[in-house]
């Protein structure tokens, strides 16, 4: 069953609409014209609301309780997927799943982040959150495919790292640092894909690429909308103002360097067609593994660092007294 969104309430009715027409059985002209009017209308009205989505509508899409997870993923682009389990030092983290497969007959490790789908499974998964033993657990999987030489493949889909107390004493900080340390110094090709929403440490903890890749209706950024409006207006219902500020969305980061390809959808969003949207990631994936392996080592790791240096810029304030000094 579809769900829909606040701003799509004016497809729901036109679809309902035309369902109703489609139910009545009539083979009448009359009404089968009308059934064809309705879906010409459809369609451009289809067009009209995700060719002009707003950041914040973008930002429910990322989220759509029906959008395709790594789960999904992983049985229509993969074969014969190990999942691998556990950190060796606590326990076995439900968010993230890993483990080795093949991407067309090419061995990979994929990691990434889980939700769920039904909210036990949720509850299970801890909504996509991790704690520090899944982040260890990634860290496990990536030292286990570089010592094997196996490109890893990421898929990002969390509001964040887990935020509670028992996280944080387990680590959570010095977890998604030890990540970012290691992922920067692997020697083996990474892509990172955001297939949904990307949010905080807790996405670029799995985010330290040779190339990111972001699927056109997903979001990427330092903090939520909800969260941003909270700290600077004190008040979460401004998330859709906090939103446009943010710069989240896909085709914004393209233009500001922080992802390095943005994979289309199909109309409306993934969760419309999973099998279109699986096959068209499958296509990038294999296109942009071919690129990178085929560089030297010690090149994909200088190409890495010097992609991660260029995304900040540096101010240096000149000191008053000597501007004085000097006029």
């Amino acid at each position: 069953m579809k769900e829909y969104l606040d701003f799509e309430k004016p497809i729901r009715e036109l679809e309902e609409r035309i369902t109703r027409l489609q139910k009545a059985g009539s083979k009448k002209q009359s009404v089968q014209d009308q059934i064809e009017k309705q879906t010409i209308r459809l369609n451009d009205l289809e067009i009209e609301i995700y060719g002009n989505l707003t950041p914040w509508q973008r930002s429910q899409i990322a989220r759509h309780p029906q959008r395709p997870s790594i789960s999904n993923y992983l049985e229509l682009i993969t074969q014969n997927f190990l999942e691998l389990h556990g950190d060796r030092l606590f326990g076995d983290d439900r968010a993230i799943i890993g483990g080795f497969t093949q991407i067309n007959e090419q061995p990979v490790m994929v990691i990434g982040q889980e939700k769920g789908k039904t909210l036990k499974e949720r509850m299970q998964r801890n909504f996509g959150m991790p704690n520090p033993e899944g982040y260890r657990k990634a860290l496990r999987l990536m030292k286990m495919a570089e010592k094997f030489k196996r490109p890893i493949i990421t898929f990002i889909d969390t509001p964040g790292a887990y935020p509670g107390l028992e996280a944080e004493q387990r680590g959570q900080a010095e977890a998604i640092a030890r990540n970012l340390l290691t992922m920067a110094r692997l020697r083996v090709p990474i892509i990172a894909i955001i297939t949904g929403e990307g949010g905080s440490g807790g996405a670029l903890a799995l985010g330290v690429a040779d190339r990111v890749l972001i699927l056109e209706h997903s979001i990427y950024s330092v903090i939520s909308p909800e969260g941003c409006a909270a700290i600077l207006w004190d008040d979460a219902t401004k998330a859709a103002q906090a939103a446009s500020a943010l710069k989240l969305t896909a085709p914004e980061l393209i233009k500001i360097g922080v992802v390095d390809e943005v994979i289309s959808e199909p109309l409306g969003g993934a969760h419309r067609d999973v099998e279109a949207t699986a096959l068209h990631l499958q296509q990038t994936i294999q296109t942009q593994l071919r690129q990178i392996s085929a560089l030297p080592v010690e090149t994909l790791l200088r190409e890495r660092d010097e992609k991660f240096r260029r995304m900040g810029a540096i101010r240096q304030a000149h000191n008053s007294s000597h501007e004085k000094a000097s006029t």
